[in-house]
């Protein structure tokens, strides 16, 4: 976990010159694995973290903007033929199944269960992992010990302990695919984050009844011209005392906004722009979050980001706190 100001520095230089940034998706705040975002994220069109049926912000392979909620449908299919549902990169129940990947660490973090490590195939396309595709990996080793070591070219499917026992019995060099689908289809999308709730679709307000607190607030939105990523300061009576959910899509749509959603907010409310932190945080200081969403300017663009009509020329959007292992 690290700051937006943090994340906004970690940007490899020739993705071009960041100009502003907002905190991102909500995330795990308990042991084990902090900052793990709690619904989806693509970062330069790798699978970070999978989806939760949550909403999420995402461009697609036009370069435009999308909101909408996003259905994992990632499973594993076995030698018989039957499949599993897993997550990626999050704490593994004893009940469930996760896929890690580098991103996670030198290690899967896990105790006890089956540990599949998984290397490519011949010919088979490999990673980094992405979304809409299948994978066909060679189990290269069966662990049960849990914490698992994690390389730059592989995977490793965790399986809980009391799932294991009712799944197919699996052996080394056994070949299983790896699908990583969703609903709707990003096959080809670059970038994505979860957020949520929707606060305004197709230029009008959602309804709220309840959620009437006030408290400080990030939203991101849009129309057909510009890209708004918007902060409201709270917590701070001598300040702000933030907004409801009504009053900031109220504002959104005031703006001009046609689309628009909710981030975290609360003490990881951060806007960062040109070097500096514009806002007042809650807490006194940027609170380390899990993920950001960073807009740069490319070398190669002559106007202002905020005059593109193309958000994929113009944007890095997820910064993530989560690094590959080193190797």
């Amino acid at each position: 976990m690290s700051t937006v100001s943090e994340q906004v520095k970690r940007l490899a230089p020739e993705l071009g010159k960041p100009v502003a940034a907002i905190n991102g998706d909500f995330y795990n705040k308990q042991e084990g694995y902090p900052g793990d975002p709690r619904d989806l994220q693509i970062c330069r069109g790798e699978l970070v973290s999978s989806p939760t049926g949550h909403t999420c912000f995402w461009v697609d392979t036009a370069g435009n903007p999308r909101m909408t909620n996003i259905v994992s449908r990632f499973r594993v299919i076995w030698p018989d033929g039957t499949a599993t549902p897993f997550g990626l990169n999050e704490e593994r129940p004893n009940d469930g199944a996760v896929l890690y990947t580098s991103f996670v660490g030198p290690s899967t973090h896990t105790s006890g269960g089956v540990e599949f490590v998984l290397e490519s195939t011949t010919n088979s396309a490999w990673l980094p992992l992405r979304a809409g595709q299948i994978y066909v990996a060679r189990v290269r080793e069966v662990q049960r010990s849990g914490d698992a070591p994690l390389g730059a070219n592989s995977l490793v499917l965790s399986i809980g302990p009391k799932l294991a026992s009712h799944l197919p019995k699996v052996e080394q060099r056994a070949v299983l695919r790896i699908a990583t689908e969703t609903l709707p289809d990003l096959t080809g999308v670059n970038a994505a984050i979860g957020g949520g709730p929707t606060l305004v679709r197709d230029g009008r307000a959602k309804e709220w009844h309840g959620f009437q607190m006030r408290h400080p607030r990030v939203a991101l939105g849009w129309n057909k011209d510009f890209i708004f990523m918007v902060e409201v300061d709270g917590r701070q009576s001598n300040l702000s005392v933030g907004m409801s959910f009504s009053e900031l899509a109220t504002y959104m749509i005031k703006l001009g906004c046609e689309q628009a959603l909710n981030l975290d907010g609360g003490g990881s409310a951060t806007l960062w722009v040109c070097g500096n932190v514009m806002n007042s945080p809650s807490e006194g200081h940027e609170r380390p979050g899990a993920n950001a969403l960073v807009l740069v300017q490319r070398k190669d663009d002559a106007k202002s980001t905020s005059e593109s009509r193309n958000l994929a020329n113009r944007s890095e959007p997820l910064a993530t706190d989560r690094q590959p292992a080193e190797h």
